[in-house]
This record gives structure tokens, sequence and C-alpha cells, in this order.
């Protein structure tokens, strides 16, 4: 079934309103949709190099609005929506870890784990769950989003089709790495005086949430 679901949504990149859907797989899969949209994004931008930065602009500031529907389903239904939700994704034993390192680190893990292979879903929901400001959230999510489909987008502007295959290879590494030094300073500190491994412990040891109870 999830075969068919990313053929389908891959068929969408030679669609006449290609960008439309493209918009809406992202907006969707920052909230609940299981496929994420990097791979629509990379062959629409490989059938028009010139129109990459166009295409990355929209993914990302449709996955940052996306973001917002999952805050609200963390925020205000997680009891009703949320908790099957969560599961139906595979992600109830990740759900507590990720709510324990967004009250110890905000901001700072989505834009860092948002860049990276993470479901950013399981970032925005929770976000939301643990009522994390949502200015800060906003402002994140907009770094998040923007290094994840900006890089691709400005790689294909510079270097045309003949990019594909560096990124195809290093792309997830080149963006880890990007998201790491935007953000490595707001983190140092607690690296340096061991805070950091502690806290690493203290959430990976948390026992997965259920319905109705609240991570502390």
């Amino acid at each position: 079934m999830l075969r068919k679901l990313y053929d389908w949504t891959m068929a969408k990149a030679a669609h006449p309103h290609a960008e439309w859907w493209l918009a809406m797989f992202s907006f969707v899969e920052a909230s609940f949709f299981p496929i994420p949209p990097h791979p629509l994004l990379g062959l629409m931008c490989l059938a028009e190099p010139k129109r990459a930065v166009r295409f990355a602009a929209i993914a990302t500031v449709a996955s940052v609005l996306g973001g917002l529907l999952g805050y609200a389903i963390g925020f205000g239904l997680y009891d009703t929506i949320g908790t099957q939700l969560i599961a139906w994704l595979g992600m109830t034993e990740s759900f507590p870890v990720a709510a324990c390192y967004l009250r110890e680190y905000g901001a700072e893990i989505i834009m860092i784990k948002g860049a990276t292979p993470i479901p950013f879903k399981l970032l925005t929901i929770t976000a939301g769950f643990i009522a994390m400001p949502l200015v800060p959230f906003i402002l994140a999510s907009i770094v998040s989003r923007s290094i994840s489909f900006m890089i691709v987008g400005v790689l294909f502007r510079l270097f045309g089709a003949s990019i594909k295959r560096f990124i195809d290879k290093y792309l997830g590494l080149a963006t880890a790495g990007f998201a790491i030094l935007v953000v490595g300073g707001f983190l140092a500190i607690t690296m340096l005086s061991g805070e950091n491994k502690e806290t690493q412990q203290q959430c990976e040891s948390v026992a997965p949430v259920t319905a109705g109870y609240s991570v502390s």
C-alpha cells in the first residue's frame, strides 16, 4: 500500500498542476501524510532546474503551514485524533522521546531534527502537545524547512540536472551538517557541560505515551 501511495505521489511531478500537488503534499506531510515531498520536489527540479528555487519555496511555505495543522492536532486534538494518528504512523514509541527533547531544547531541536529524515510531523504534533510557544515554533519551522527544501532548489538552480547524483548520495549528510552549523551555537554550552549526555539518557528512557497520559 505504501509503495502504491509513493508511486501515485511521484506521478504528480508530470501533472499540469504539479506545483499545487507539491504544495499539498508538503502541507499534509507536515501533519499526517506518510510520504515526504522531497522525491517529488527532486523530480520537478530535475525536469525544470531554472524553476527549482521556486519549487523549493513553495514546498517550504506549504510545509510550515502544514506544521501549524500538526501543532493544532497535538495541542487540541491529541486525545481524539492525535493518538490514533501517531499509532498509524508507527511513532508511538518515538513520541514521548520527542516530547522530552522538545521540553529540554525547544526550537533548537526543531531546527536540527526538522532538517533530517526524522518525520517533521512527529515534531509538529509533539510541539503542540507540550504547548510549545507558537512564535518560536513557527520561526524554528521556517529555518528547518528552508534548510530541508531550499538546499535542493539552490543546488539544482546552480548546477542543473548534473547535481542529481550528488544529491541522491550526499544530500542527507549535507543537510544535517548545514543544520548543525546553523544552530550549533545554541547547544554548544550544554554539550560541553555534559548536560547533553544526561538529557539524552533521560529522554531515551521515557516510556511510550498512551491516550490521555501527559508526558512530564
